[in-house]
């Protein structure tokens, strides 16, 4: 009987440390316009379109990520009926970077808005931008 107390004991146990929820992979934005998105993205921050596919009635399956990113993708989706309160209100996205002060002289050159320059942080430099519609994003780098 304790063997097999013991048996289920681990078995919740193995369960309970079993990862059910293996990645990110798509996180959406909500936007005004697909094109004017797909351009700020892809211009302004350097990103690249991963997929851009027509359903619906007017509606587009088009994701960007960092050039050369494998894995998680931002959907741009139009904001309808509902959603349109959510354009510019998004949750905080932290993206990294090799250095911070360089990719922010970079980014504002092509007229990114910084809600926060570059700081010194315990953990590396970060600074705080935004996009088209208001949505808000770190930029994180190690040092």
């Amino acid at each position: 009987m304790k063997t097999l107390i013991l048996a289920s004991l681990f078995a919740l146990g193995a369960l309970a440390q079993e990862t059910l929820i293996t990645r990110l992979d798509h996180v959406t934005v909500f936007v005004k316009d697909y094109d004017e998105a797909l351009k700020w993205y892809t211009e302004t921050l350097g990103f690249e379109k991963t997929a851009d596919q027509a359903f619906g009635k007017g509606q587009r399956w088009l994701t960007v990520a960092p050039r050369g990113q494998k894995g998680s993708e931002i959907v741009l989706a139009k904001a309808d009926g509902q959603h349109t309160e959510l354009v510019g209100k998004q949750a905080l996205w932290v993206f990294h970077t090799t250095d911070c002060q360089k990719t922010y002289e970079a980014l504002r050159a092509r007229g990114v808005k910084f809600r926060q320059p570059p700081a010194k942080v315990g953990w590396g430099g970060q600074a705080i931008f935004e996009d088209l519609y208001g949505n808000e994003f770190v930029l994180l780098s190690d040092k």
